[in-house]
């Protein structure tokens, strides 16, 4: 893949900076001037112009040009096609503050939905953004105007730079509440590091049937700190490990527990693909000490198949 110029900031910048909307404008802008530069050039770059060619379809709408250029295959898309309702969710439980000195899991979520909103912008799609915790926390309407889309971004700035609460993650209850809710077939954006307080797994996985309902299309980020959440790499020395739901402490080496840990969180994350992949919802493991690329790409690829 060719390498794209989008601006890379680490996430203590990110909060230093503080404005989001700015932010989101020149990250998306340079992630597609990158993708100009590249041979996916074509690819959702003039957003409300052209999609994937999918076999079968009528080739009257396929654009010569750009295949002349890419050796790609896309259709030209119409005014019609391009209208998109799209839900950004966000947890924002204690353990999404986490890694503590830049609450890393929030700030990389708060900026990775930022970008997306701007992107939607762009595309004239309708957005809503909902917050969550043990309960629905905000959720705004889904338009399309630049007041609401402004008044997001002043959310995000807000959840930017809020402290740490004290609550547990209610992912299970809140999936369930949204898919309710969601009334006309729209593209649901979950950004969690899937920590539910749920104590069977199977409730979560219900859930995640639950936002299929309707024939919604789901993506999910599932956050994370892959180094020490995923790999568990902590030196071998003594860590006072705390619980950010619920503050309970606990001493231990990490090489006493590194095999068990690594086999349990390796099973869940297999369950989970297993299941996302039975509900034909799309499941990206985004690592927050990677470029926020990774979010911008899954979304376009996403959006193909939407349309």
């Amino acid at each position: 893949m060719a390498k794209r110029n989008a601006p890379t900031l680490s996430l203590s910048q990110i909060r230093e900076f503080g404005n989001i909307e700015f932010l989101a404008k020149q990250m998306v802008e340079g992630f597609i001037t990158g993708l100009h530069r590249s041979p996916f050039h074509g690819f959702s770059v003039e957003f409300a112009e052209h999609r994937l060619y999918n076999n079968g379809e009528s080739t009257r709408h396929i654009d010569w040009k750009v295949f002349a250029k890419t050796d790609r295959l896309y259709t030209k898309r119409y005014e019609e096609e391009t209208n998109l309702r799209a839900h950004l969710l966000l947890d924002v439980s204690s353990s999404m503050y986490y890694p503590t000195h830049n609450y890393g899991k929030l700030t990389f979520s708060v900026m990775a939905a930022a970008a997306l909103m701007y992107m939607l912008q762009q595309q004239r799609d309708a957005v809503g953004m909902t917050t969550f915790s043990d309960e629905i926390l905000e959720q705004t309407p889904v338009k399309s105007t630049p007041s609401h889309i402004h008044k997001c971004f002043l959310s995000l700035e807000r959840l930017l730079h809020s402290q740490p609460p004290t609550c547990r993650s209610a992912v299970t209850d809140t999936l369930h509440q949204i898919a309710q809710k969601i009334q006309r077939r729209s593209l649901v954006i979950l950004f969690s590091d899937m920590l539910d307080n749920s104590d069977q797994a199977e409730q979560l996985f219900s859930a995640l049937q639950h936002l299929r309902h309707n024939h919604h299309e789901v993506l999910i980020f599932h956050v994370a700190d892959r180094q020490t959440e995923q790999a568990f790499a902590f030196d071998d020395r003594p860590y006072e490990f705390i619980d950010l739901e619920t503050g309970q402490k606990i001493r231990l080496q990490p090489a006493d527990i590194r095999e068990q840990y690594l086999r349990k969180q390796a099973a869940f994350m297999q369950d989970l693909k297993l299941r996302c992949g039975q509900f034909r919802i799309d499941l990206i493991e985004a690592d927050i000490a990677q470029p926020f690329e990774q979010i911008l790409y899954a979304y376009l690829v996403k959006r193909s198949k939407v349309n």
